[in-house]
């Protein structure tokens, strides 16, 4: 080793002493710090790459948990928050506005999901993240129907089982994954779960539509049970992210827009992980012909390079709190709502949409991702390889058989992270589900490595 990379590895290894020494770490036991989980210190971001204090370069096959959307340090981003910062940083959103809040909602209300028939999502509320952007929403719902005098009764909402809508307690209160969910049940609301249209579910022979169908009528009869109790369902679509990349059929969708207007409660979107074009369309509620009354929007709403959600209501829902009394209104509030910064952000994001045809292109990428996909579901532990869009999931089990389990001791996903960890790939496996949502830059040299680390993580882990 040359004296130029020794040093290179001492600079390396200086960060994650430093590191470690001062932070705590999300979603991730310290314990586990350095030894069994390696901590990857990253000095800067190149496109699809990740590059580190010692130079290594590593894909991020994840978007930095969802967010990334056309790759890291995109300078059309980066110049757009430059001229920004020049001009203005922050200011107040209660009873100040300015340009970027305003023109980003008319741009998010002209792309939002349109349905025939249906008065359009016709306002904007701005919050700092996705699981904020859920607790707007849940809010919203009970209000109106205090305001209307519906209040006591109408105090509950129904999720789906399996569903992850974040952490705060609003928002966790409609989670159901119980890793996040058991420690804190003591402290949350008690939603109606519903059964998940989830078609990793449906029986041998039964289609995923026909599995849809199923659950949609297993929702009824709850909102039957429940009558006059429900203010709104929320529920994240197609696709059940943190879950596991569980995947279900629109119908499902269809079926629920219609079971809301029957029993007069609202429908909530949780689109934070699936919009900007992830699914293969702008938003998953399109690809149903449905719009919901309440759509939260966050993860890639920036493109990834700052937090900032957006809660996309109907005029039904914004007059219900038009009133003399305050405490009428809707009185929630962050500090950075609307911030200036993070809503240029938005705005270059949309603007490379329009210029660079990402979802027309995300349809190519999207199909050589599938045919990869489809090789790697030939491996003996690999149960189910899913698709939707720009995800892509597989689900491993001992032997490749359904409704069994690795033994938790032998560590799958951890074991498969590391493996690809070393050969270049940031995968972040959900238990023993290992699943692909790159930056839609993503190359095809790119892609072809990503198959074969995933294919070789796969092999280490499960042998």
């Amino acid at each position: 080793m040359s004296t130029h990379d020794g040093a290179i590895l001492d600079e390396a290894a200086r960060w994650r002493s430093r590191d470690l020494a001062v932070l705590w770490h999300p979603c991730t036991q310290m314990r586990e710090h350095p030894d069994v989980l390696p901590l990857l210190p990253v000095a800067r971001g190149e496109g699809a790459w990740l590059v580190g204090h010692d130079g290594r370069r590593t894909l991020d096959a994840v978007s930095s948990w969802w967010t990334n959307l056309h790759g890291h340090a995109e300078p059309r981003i980066a110049a757009a928050l430059a001229r920004q910062a020049a001009t203005l940083e922050q200011v107040i959103l209660a009873g100040c506005s300015h340009p970027p809040a305003v023109e980003l909602a008319e741009r998010l209300l002209a792309i939002a999901p349109r349905q025939p028939g249906r008065p359009p999502l016709s306002k904007v509320f701005y919050a700092d993240n996705g699981s904020a952007g859920v607790e707007v929403a849940l809010k919203m719902a009970f209000h109106w129907f205090r305001n209307r005098g519906d209040e006591p009764r109408r105090t509950r909402f129904v999720a789906l089982q399996n569903g992850y809508h974040g952490e705060t307690l609003g928002a966790l209160s409609v989670t159901d994954v119980p890793l996040y969910r058991r420690t804190y049940a003591p402290l949350l609301l008690e939603p109606v779960f519903a059964p998940s249209p989830d078609a990793w579910l449906a029986p041998a022979g039964q289609s995923a539509e026909g599995f849809a169908e199923d659950a949609a009528d297993a929702l009824a009869h709850l909102l039957d049970e429940h009558a006059g109790e429900v203010c709104a369902i929320v529920l994240e679509p197609l696709v059940q992210c943190a879950g596991g990349m569980r995947m279900h059929h629109p119908a499902y969708l269809r079926r629920v827009r219609e079971l809301c207007d029957v029993h007069g409660i609202f429908l909530i979107a949780d689109e934070i992980a699936v919009g900007f074009g992830r699914t293969g369309t702008m938003f998953a509620c399109e690809q149903a012909g449905i719009q919901p009354d309440l759509m939260c929007l966050s993860k890639g709403l920036t493109g990834g390079f700052l937090p900032l959600a957006a809660v996309l209501a109907t005029d039904a829902i914004y007059e219900g709190f038009l009133d003399d009394s305050r405490e009428r209104a809707f009185l929630h509030s962050h500090s950075y709502t609307g911030n200036p910064l993070a809503c240029a952000a938005a705005l270059a994001s949309l603007d490379i949409f329009e210029a660079d045809g990402v979802l027309e292109r995300n349809r190519a990428t999207a199909a050589r991702m599938g045919g990869l996909a489809h090789e790697i579901a030939a491996l003996p532990h690999v149960v189910e390889a899913r698709q939707c869009g720009m995800i892509v999931a597989f689900e491993l089990a001992p032997d490749g058989r359904r409704g069994t389990r690795f033994d938790p001791a032998r560590q799958v996903g951890l074991r498969a992270y590391r493996a690809a960890l070393e050969r270049g790939v940031l995968l972040r496996p959900l238990g023993e589900v290992l699943y692909w949502m790159p930056p839609y830059c993503i190359d095809a040299a790119q892609l072809d490595l990503l198959a074969n680390v995933t294919a070789h993580a796969i092999r280490e882990a499960t042998t």
